[in-house]
């Protein structure tokens, strides 16, 4: 009798190295690049995830390398996930020069042939533009008159365009730029292993596919929270607003890791096709279910307007009209200044019959059951149900089992979501950035809104915002970040 044995598992499957490339980091000295760019670019480089590279700052601050140097210091001191080593600052410290745009590109072009100088050969180049939309057009011209395009890969932050006009045109400009498989229109949400997770929990599993539609289905929550203010950044969200900085560029490539049909391959290509379907069925959104608010003392901020009427919260109701999820609603949210921070996705599932069950059982007590996604760095998941008290007669309670990826022992190599997306811009794989014509069909769904939105209504901070957010779900209730509480490590 042979001795079969399934080949043991010795993890995932060794990463390729990159070759050298220049980084060229445009709006290096903002609040974006000082938060996650940089601790990220440290974070791939102590990961061994980074090759032999250069990297140059750029932006209209005057200032050398040496104080360049000193700002990427503070801001790793600051930001990054463990204190910096003299080690790690030394390897850092020796990659990293700065250029000025106050006088045009020519500082830019210098230092990038420099860089490419010391690295030898033909190294890759990937221009990271942490820029709000207005200024993407110049810098994209910038790279192309300069050749700077040449062999290179773009990061494109959000918002791409700020309405259906700006991106069609904003995208007609790239392409003269640059080829479509060159550009890496970055949502960092789905750079998140917890978003990930979701096409894993749901396309790995036969336990909960079959369920994963309008006849098991109640409704659908994404929700992103935040207790911070917009802590001096009004001059761009002035321009914004939470329907442009979170909807259209997260929330709605969220709901598509959801929604979509199973792709027929984990590739770019495959998954790329499925989400767009997604959003070629989205119903354009209707004003009359959307609620906008603005938290008191927004307009106080020196960086904003006194009578502005920015959003810095918005929720709102979409459907999907395909056979998957007809009558479905997905219920989104975003907020600064709200009561608590969170980020999730909650899938609420029908409720069957419940006559056997005597009253005052407790069925009406926490509501539908509930998977629920947490899309914060920690990814957990959980999956309430009832379950009988015990002691006699037939009480009812809420229970839930509960995983976090704290809990395998991989934990440790979790990129975090820039950083993992740096890195695929690097390698060229595509798989968790945006297409030209998924932006444009988002921009073309949330015309209505654009065109016509609702009143900004007042809220406290430190508040679930106005309750119009709450007659909204009605009768359906918004499922708090979090409602049943994390448990910790056992």
């Amino acid at each position: 009798m042979s001795d079969h044995r399934e080949p043991e598992d010795t993890g995932a499957a060794e990463v390729p190295p990159l070759g050298a490339h220049v980084v060229l980091l445009v709006g290096a000295t903002g609040d974006l690049a000082r938060r996650k760019l940089l601790p990220g670019l440290l974070h791939l480089m102590r990961s061994g995830l980074l090759p032999e590279c250069r990297i140059v700052g750029a932006a209209l601050d005057e200032m050398g390398d040496e104080a360049f140097r000193s700002l990427v210091r503070e801001a790793c001191d600051t930001f990054a996930r463990s204190p910096i080593t003299p080690l790690e600052w030394s390897a850092l410290h020796d990659r990293l020069t700065y250029a000025s745009l106050a006088g045009g590109s020519s500082e830019v072009v210098a230092r990038v042939r420099e860089a490419e100088a010391r690295l030898g050969g033909v190294p890759g180049r990937l221009h990271y533009l942490s820029i709000p939309p207005s200024a993407a057009p110049q810098v994209v011209r910038m790279l192309g008159d300069t050749g700077l395009s040449d062999r290179a890969r773009v990061i494109m932050e959000k918002p791409f365009g700020t309405d259906l006009t700006s991106a069609i045109e904003l995208n007609a400009l790239v392409r003269t730029v640059f080829a479509d498989e060159q550009v890496f229109r970055i949502d960092h949400f789905l750079g998140k292993e917890a978003a990930q997770n979701v096409l894993a929990f749901r396309f790995a599993n036969g336990l909960f596919e079959p369920i994963w539609n309008r006849q098991h289905i109640d409704h659908i929550q994404i929700d992103v929270a935040e207790t911070l203010t917009i802590e001096g950044r009004g001059a761009f969200y002035e321009g914004t607003g939470a329907y442009r900085d979170m909807v259209v560029t997260h929330l709605m490539h969220v709901l598509a890791f959801v929604a979509m049909e199973p792709p027929t391959s984990l590739t770019p290509q495959g998954i790329g096709e499925e989400k767009e379907k997604v959003f070629r069925s989205l119903r354009p959104l209707n004003p009359s279910h959307v609620v906008r608010g603005q938290y008191d003392g927004y307009r106080d901020d020196p960086t904003t307007a006194d009578d502005s009427d920015t959003e810095t919260l918005v929720a709102l109701r979409c459907e999907i009209d395909n056979w998957r999820w007809a009558g479905v609603p997905f219920f989104l949210r975003t907020g600064k200044a709200m009561a608590e921070g969170g980020r999730i996705v909650s899938i609420a599932f029908k409720e069957p019959p419940r006559s056997m069950f005597p009253i005052g059982a407790g069925l009406d007590s926490a509501g539908p059951d509930h998977l629920t996604f947490d899309l914060a760095d920690a990814s957990r998941l959980s999956l309430s149900f009832y379950g009988k008290r015990p002691g006699p007669g037939m009480r009812l309670a809420k229970h839930s089992m509960q995983f976090s990826i704290q809990e395998d022992d991989s934990h440790g190599e979790i990129l975090e979501a820039y950083e993992r997306l740096i890195y695929d811009a690097m390698s060229g794989d595509r798989t968790l950035f945006t297409s030209a014509t998924a932006v444009e069909r988002l921009w073309e769904v949330s015309a209505p809104l654009l065109d016509d939105p609702p009143d900004v209504l007042r809220y406290p901070a430190g508040s679930w915002g106005p309750d119009e957010v709450h007659a909204l779900m009605a009768p359906r209730r918004w499922r708090q970040p979090f409602q049943r509480r994390w448990r910790g490590p056992s």
